[in-house]
């Protein structure tokens, strides 16, 4: 018998309700960013019919255009009148109010620092919320990310191109591509399923579509050698997606973290990424995580893991770290934790400085996942920690 199983991932497009929330949500984030480095921010963005309604928490010395940065950001998705939802005529409303006091008083001044005059300034910085976070990586793709979900977002990205270069012209922004890669012995063996759901202008019936994207989108993206003729290719399989975007379905931010982060492959502590400034650990702290992931896998120290860091609200330090190089570790788990711990600093206050996220970097987060990003230059994309891990490694003993 053949021992094969399969697991699937999907990605959607930038045109996406939700993924249109999340990109304005971190458009705002950047536009408060570029300046006031020390924004407080956890906005939440709907969007319906002729509407897009922002809310949620600021605390910034600057104002900021809310209605124009929308605007801007629908204009760059697509969203200018063919479709029913224009950029230009959608009403923005904004209910935006401080961050509590009482939030604020444990990020300002961590546990480890109240009372005290010095300590380390890495120690006076809280994170801002309790939580898990958790950090992948694997080698089955170049960027370090499991196959599907790294297919479902090369699908999902040149669905956009296609569109916004001409080449498909009657193509429309939202849609959703999904990928069942095979397995045997828990390696990719072959693609079996693509699914893709793309809106498109209403003349332009579902035979052309599926034509036009196997030439124009699935043969440029999937790789040859994951091909072995039985590909089974879903198009449109309601036969129809004229009605999209914040028109056919309300769009929300947070509404799209797996896709956001590996596609099921791995854990999910629960919060979501966009429209949070780093000193949330939702976000900063599952940036460094999949930062000491990559590391691991880049240095040699094992084929896949998952890092796993837990944060207490107003605590600098994390109560827990630790590593599940899921039995392809060159050393024992707890012998990589503490390896970790060793070379990355995951204090908040030290992951915002060291990967530099006080900048604005977030608005094209917002679609096609926040990891394995070739085309973006994303500081927890680096490999640069690697050299450290593989010296720590052979102090142990072992050689990668």
């Amino acid at each position: 018998m053949d021992d094969v199983t399969l697991f699937t991932s999907e990605s959607v497009t930038e045109g996406h309700p939700d993924k249109v929330c999340d990109q304005i949500a971190d458009a705002l984030l950047d536009a408060y960013l570029a300046e006031d480095p020390l924004v407080r921010t956890a906005i939440e963005v709907v969007a319906s019919t002729g509407l897009v309604f922002v809310m949620g928490q600021v605390t910034s010395k600057v104002r900021v255009d809310v209605d124009g940065v929308v605007r801007r950001t629908l204009r760059e998705i697509g969203y200018t009148g063919t479709d029913g939802f224009d950029a230009g005529s959608v009403a923005v409303l904004a209910a935006l109010e401080g961050q509590s006091p009482d939030i604020a008083c444990g990020v300002d001044v961590a546990l480890e620092a109240r009372g005290e005059a010095g300590g380390e300034d890495a120690d006076r910085v809280g994170a801002g919320d309790q939580g898990m976070m958790f950090g992948y990586a694997c080698d089955e793709t170049p960027e370090l990310m499991p196959l599907p979900i790294a297919l479902s977002h090369r699908l999902a990205r040149r669905l956009a191109q296609v569109r916004k270069d001409g080449t498909l012209p009657y193509l429309r922004p939202d849609g959703k591509t999904q990928v069942t890669v095979a397995y045997r012995d828990g390696r990719p063996v072959r693609v079996d399923t693509v699914v893709m759901s793309t809106q498109h202008a209403p003349e332009v019936d579902r035979a052309r579509i599926e034509a036009d994207l196997r030439r124009a989108v699935i043969e440029p993206v999937l790789p040859k050698q994951w091909l072995d003729g039985d590909l089974r290719l879903l198009v449109n399989p309601t036969g129809r997606f004229v009605v999209g975007g914040p028109q056919g379905d309300t769009g929300l931010t947070g509404r799209k973290i797996i896709v956001d982060t590996y596609g099921g492959y791995a854990r999910h502590g629960g919060g979501a990424f966009s429209g949070k400034d780093p000193t949330k650990v939702d976000r900063s702290a599952s940036y460094a995580a999949r930062y000491v992931a990559k590391n691991l896998v880049a240095a040699g120290l094992c084929r896949r893991c998952e890092v796993r860091v837990a944060y207490a609200i107003g605590v600098a330090r994390p109560i827990a770290v630790s590593v599940d190089a899921q039995g392809t570790g060159l050393l024992p788990d707890p012998a990589l934790g503490a390896i970790v711990q060793e070379v990355f600093d995951l204090r908040p206050a030290a992951l915002i400085r060291d990967l530099d996220l006080r900048r604005p970097l977030y608005r094209w987060l917002g679609a096609y996942g926040h990891f394995g990003r070739p085309d973006l230059d994303l500081p927890w994309e680096a490999t640069d920690r690697a050299p450290q891990l593989a010296a720590a490694a052979t102090r142990l003993g072992v050689h990668a």
